[in-house]
Order: structure tokens, then sequence, then C-alpha cells
């Protein structure tokens, strides 16, 4: 049996979800999963899909036309019956309902990104010349307030991986797998702190995708591009010596070239991941909620800092807009304006004279 790929086989589970889900929705959806499939990744059209399941639950519940019929049935003409009202609503109402006994909320980041989603879909019918009318694209954006970038001071970062070495702190169940897992929790966290790569990219990469001579990793990004990212020697050394322990591993069937492993020695997951730097996070600071793309922007700011260039730090993070890294990091520039106002001494302070 051939190796899995780990970003294949999420592809995979995205593609066969968003199908069942698509059966939910109206049937002329069909056309713009369709439309849209070069152009996206199969996680973005599964987060569409999802966001649309919600809009037509919602006309279904609350617009006098829609209630009458199933969601399966509505017909493309009902989008041209919409107003720009109805969907000023629709942001509204998904900022609290409630599904299946559960109460669900959204903040301004999530009404965004369903308003997106709905935007794009109008968008389809509409350059297609298959609608009248985009009322989409007529609702503002909700106003996103910048969040306070979280990351790791220098001394907390030293004091993470020392703890990850010696195993202090932990309780007595931690401390028994420790000791199994301690120079694979070393490399990882190295890792994620040395190049700022997602989780994502770190749980999908092989064996065969690092390269020492060079020191670099070839690693498929967050939309399927794939790209090669150089590390230096502290995170060689914590990778070499966890591959000398993994060479006594028997991976389970399928995982054989899977760099990292989980307790079962399959490919460790997204979510063991985060558990792991929460778990040895919350013994380094209690004032921070540290989470893996907090070890990211650890790594982004402490980049950022020592370059100054806002274009290395986007191409190393992968982020497809520098409008976007720049966002991120618009404090720290802040700060490097204003050394930049202290720095020039127009005349001799006049008390050395």
């Amino acid at each position: 049996m051939e190796n899995h790929n780990y970003h294949d086989e999420q592809d995979k589970k995205n593609i066969l979800k968003m199908r069942e889900i698509v059966k939910e929705l109206p049937g002329f959806c069909k056309a713009f999963f369709r439309g849209i499939e070069e152009t996206t990744s199969s996680r973005t059209r599964l987060a569409y899909a999802y966001d649309l399941r919600i809009f037509f639950e919602f006309l279904h519940e609350n617009n006098s036309v829609c209630s009458k019929m199933d969601i399966t049935d509505f017909p493309l003409s009902v989008l041209d019956r919409i107003s720009r009202e109805d969907i000023e609503e629709y942001v509204e109402h998904v900022s609290l309902y409630e599904k299946e006994g559960r109460e669900i909320s959204n903040k301004e980041r999530g009404k965004s990104r369903k308003l997106a989603s709905l935007r794009s879909f109008y968008n389809y019918y509409y350059s297609n010349e298959l609608i009248e009318k985009n009322p989409a694209v007529l609702v503002p954006l909700p106003k996103q307030h910048q969040k306070e970038i979280i990351r790791l001071e220098p001394n907390e970062v030293a004091t993470l991986l020392d703890m990850v070495e010696d195993g202090e702190k932990l309780t007595k169940s931690q401390a028994k797998y420790h000791e199994k897992t301690k120079v694979r929790d070393i490399a990882l966290l190295t890792l994620l702190l040395g190049t700022g790569i997602r989780v994502s990219e770190c749980v999908g990469l092989d064996i065969t995708d690092l390269n020492f001579e060079t020191n670099g990793m070839k690693i498929r990004r967050k939309g399927g591009y794939e790209t090669v990212l150089y590390f230096g020697d502290e995170v060689e050394e914590a990778l070499k010596q966890y591959l000398e322990k993994r060479k006594h591993v028997i991976p389970q069937l399928g995982n054989e070239n899977a760099l990292f492993l989980s307790m079962q020695n399959r490919r460790i997951s997204v979510r063991a991941v985060e558990n792991l730097v929460k778990k040895y996070a919350s013994n380094v600071t209690t004032l921070k909620k540290i989470t893996p793309h907090k070890l990211r922007s650890t790594y982004g700011t402490t980049l950022y800092q020592e370059t100054g260039d806002i274009y290395l730090v986007a191409d190393v993070l992968g982020h497809k807009d520098v409008n976007t890294t720049r966002k991120h990091y618009a404090a720290i520039e802040d700060e490097r304006r204003r050394k930049a106002a202290r720095v020039v001494r127009l005349r001799e302070n006049k008390s050395n004279n």
C-alpha cells in the first residue's frame, strides 16, 4: 500500500464532505461549485458550502416565499427576490443563532467570512448574467478591529524549549508519556518556532520533504502550491535527533513516510499538535493563550525585528498579499518609526556645550 499524501487525503475528505452538504442546497448551487473549482482550494469550497447552508436555512425560516418550499427546490430566481435588507438581516442573524439546541455566535471575522462567501456566490451568477441584481455587494463588510499580536517573548521561548527538554511542571500522567515523546516534541516545537510554518503544513511534512544538504524543506502552502523553506542549525539538530529515534519506530501502514508520528504511530493530527502546544505553553505563561498560530506570530515578529523586511516576512510566512503581513505587524512598524524619530539628532544637546 502506498503512503498517504496528507494534503491529497485532506482534499479528498473536504470534497466528499462538500458533496454531502451540496445535496442539502438548492439544485442551482452545483453550477457555482463547478464554476469555482479551478480557482479555489477544496477547503475554501467546503467553507462556502457550510456558509451557504446557513444562508438558505435562514431564508427558509424567515422569508415568506422561501418558507413554502423545501430548500432543495428553491429556483435560481429566488436570488433576484432577495434585497439588500434581507442580506443585512442575515448578517445580523449569524451574530447569534441556535441550531440543533446549540447556541452559535459569530463576531466580526465570522460575519465577514459569511458575507464574503455570499458575495462570491452572488458574483458568480451575476457575472454569468444568470441573475439581474447583486445585493450582496451593497452590504459593507463588518468593520474588523485589529487584534493585538500575542506572541512569546525570547525568554519565554527559551523557557518553553527547556521545559520540553526536562519535563518540569508536567502532571504525573503527562510525565509518564514525556520520555517517549520528548525528542519528537522538541523537534516539532523547534520547527514551528524556527520557521513559522502553519500547523497544517507541519503535520503534512514527509521525511522525503527534508533535505539536510541545503537545510531546506518542501511544504505545501494554503492554496495548494508547493514551496521550499529553509531552516537554521537549531532546527536541523532537533530534526536529526528526532529522526534518529524515529528510525526505531514501526509506523502504521500508509504512514511510513510521515515525519511526525502520534503515539499510535500514525501521522500526527492538527488537533494533537494544538493540544501539545497548549500543554507545554500553559506551564510557561499563564497570561497568554498560546496556540500554534501564536508560535507563527512569534517567529514572524522576530524575523521582522531582525531584518525590517516586510516582503521577506510575507514570503516566508506564505502570505499572498503583503498587506496581510503589514496588518499583523503594524505595531512593530510603528515602533520602528518612533525609533527613527529618536535616532536623528539635529543639534547637539545644549547642556553638553
